[in-house]
């Protein structure tokens, strides 16, 4: 859970850029910058914001998990499928697969008779919204699906004087957030050389940071056979 103060942010922000009074960058502009910065941070960590839910399936095979009944109309990427919860299932937890595996062995699987009780999920990352299920899904099947999406848009009002609004994602994104801010407000004077200079390095920053965390998690991962933990 975050600690970081949506109006701490912006306020170490104005101090680097030397514009504690607003004058060059209102806090509108700031607090959509770090807006956006979620939206960016999760391009590149989709994990930075994963969630869990219960989505209803359609009819069939191709389930579209922003889908608005049933489904996470803010969800940006599936990242796993848990098992079944429909009252009515088996409760059993759900195996990914290649879907080469399912068209090899049995090509008509598409037409196959649908069922509550999910077996396999497939995933093809150029449709990060959608997925197949095999078998086919009933109406009434339900599945325990993690997802990615983007946090809800900050008002001005969590950057002001007594605001105890926090940010969205957890602490450790919080320098990037900030890099990504004075990058795009760098880029707003990006005619004077010394400005343009500072919104790259800023961004150069914020990538750096980013590729620095995967590789850190990767590393201490339980799934990774490599895994190794932190020396207490």
């Amino acid at each position: 859970m975050a600690s970081v103060l949506v109006r701490d942010l912006i306020t170490r922000a104005q101090t680097i850029l030397q514009d504690t009074t607003s004058t060059r960058w209102p806090v509108e502009e700031l607090v959509g910058w770090l807006n956006d910065s979620y939206r960016e941070i999760i391009l590149a960590r989709p994990d930075a914001n994963s969630e869990t839910g219960t989505f209803t399936c359609s009819e069939g095979t191709r389930q579209e998990l922003a889908k608005s009944d049933g489904g996470f109309p803010n969800a940006l990427r599936l990242l796993d499928i848990v098992r079944n919860v429909a009252p009515t299932s088996s409760k059993r937890a759900i195996r990914h697969i290649d879907r080469q595996i399912l068209d090899d062995q049995r090509r008509g699987w598409h037409a196959d008779t649908p069922s509550v009780n999910i077996e396999h999920f497939m995933f093809d990352s150029r449709l990060p919204r959608s997925f197949l299920v095999y078998p086919p899904a009933a109406p009434t099947a339900q599945l325990e699906v993690v997802f990615s999406s983007v946090p809800l848009a900050h008002p001005v009002e969590d950057a002001e004087d007594g605001s105890t609004a926090t940010i969205h994602i957890v602490d450790s994104y919080a320098n990037a957030m900030l890099d990504y801010i004075l990058y795009r407000a760098y880029t707003k004077d990006a005619e004077y050389a010394a400005n343009a200079q500072r919104a790259a390095n800023h961004y150069q920053a914020m990538a750096t940071a980013l590729g620095v965390k995967t590789q850190t998690d990767l590393a201490v991962d339980p799934k990774n056979p490599g895994f190794t933990t932190y020396p207490k």
